[in-house]
């Protein structure tokens, strides 16, 4: 028993040794960043007067400002549209599309690489694609609609169609995620099922609801919760296809805790910006894993 104690202690210590240099560098670039952003949101500080980074006498300043900021208030609305709609329609038809390519042939094979590429795109490299799209000067959509005598308003900067332009670039990008993800689970569903109901005269659709849809909902809501944690990370395509506008249709918060911290120099209030949309990610996290669990249970 000593010596087998021995030995889980010289692995345990062997193990710890060995994930260290890990841990360390985690450490570095994970978490003394996210420290230094909460210890910069307790200050006021500026780039002009440097002084003012250690300046905590009044540590909740930027916080209590928050709720009276018009413009912050207006980011968190934009941001819950967004990230609404954007992860319905990239749950939504990476789910059909998944069901369509749900076969065997080299076409649906080839198909499957080709629907992947967009997610495998650097974001700036994704907005680039959109702003060509949505340049009425050179776009091939806007070119089709000349020629239909259709005449389509500019997407980029019309109110009304800004905020939408952004979801169906990100929806396009993204999409491929959970079409992966549930092409997988697909996979994994024994046939017998399947064809059991056929048998027993069950039609597609019924297959679907009653078979399909509840083994791929827990992929679905896996993926739905990646995607929302995902969805205020696109800076890229707000920054170079609407810069925030019109006016602040565009304005998520990230881009808000930007224009903060570069345009005006508000780099402790942009701090607290910051912390509090990571707060707002953690907490809808943690309550779609929730109703996930809930809904487990109740089954």
């Amino acid at each position: 028993m000593t010596g087998r104690g021995s030995i889980d202690a010289e692995r345990r210590r062997f193990n710890a040794f060995a994930l260290a240099p890990t841990l360390i560098v985690l450490f570095m670039i994970a978490v003394l960043p996210a420290i230094y952003l909460l210890v910069t949101s307790l200050t006021p500080f500026q780039m002009v007067n440097p002084g003012s980074a250690t300046d905590f006498s009044a540590p909740l300043r930027n916080y209590r400002l928050l709720p009276d900021d018009p413009r912050f208030v207006n980011s968190l609305l934009v941001q819950a549209k967004l990230s609404f709609w954007g992860v319905l329609f990239q749950v939504l038809l990476g789910m059909l599309l998944a069901l369509l390519l749900h076969t065997q042939s080299r076409i649906v094979e080839f198909a499957r690489t080709f629907f992947l590429i967009p997610m495998v795109l650097p974001p700036i490299v994704v907005a680039v694609i959109w702003k060509l799209i949505y340049t009425p000067d050179i776009s091939p959509i806007y070119y089709a609609a000349g020629l239909l005598n259709f005449t389509m308003p500019s997407l980029t900067s019309s109110v009304d169609f800004a905020l939408t332009a952004i979801i169906i670039a990100d929806t396009w990008e993204w999409m491929p995620f959970t079409f992966l993800m549930v092409l997988a689970a697909l996979q994994t569903i024994p046939e017998e099922f399947s064809e059991a109901a056929l048998v027993d005269g069950a039609n597609r659709l019924q297959i679907f609801f009653y078979i399909t849809l509840p083994f791929i909902t827990p992929i679905l809501i896996i993926s739905a919760m990646f995607r929302l944690i995902d969805s205020v990370k696109a800076f890229p395509l707000v920054f170079l296809l609407t810069g925030g506008g019109p006016g602040s249709v565009t304005e998520v918060t990230n881009y808000y805790a930007y224009l903060l911290a570069f345009d005006f120099n508000e780099i402790g209030y942009s701090s607290a910006v910051t912390i509090v949309m990571l707060l707002l990610v953690v907490a809808v996290s943690f309550g779609v894993v929730w109703m996930g669990r809930r809904r487990e249970a109740m089954a």
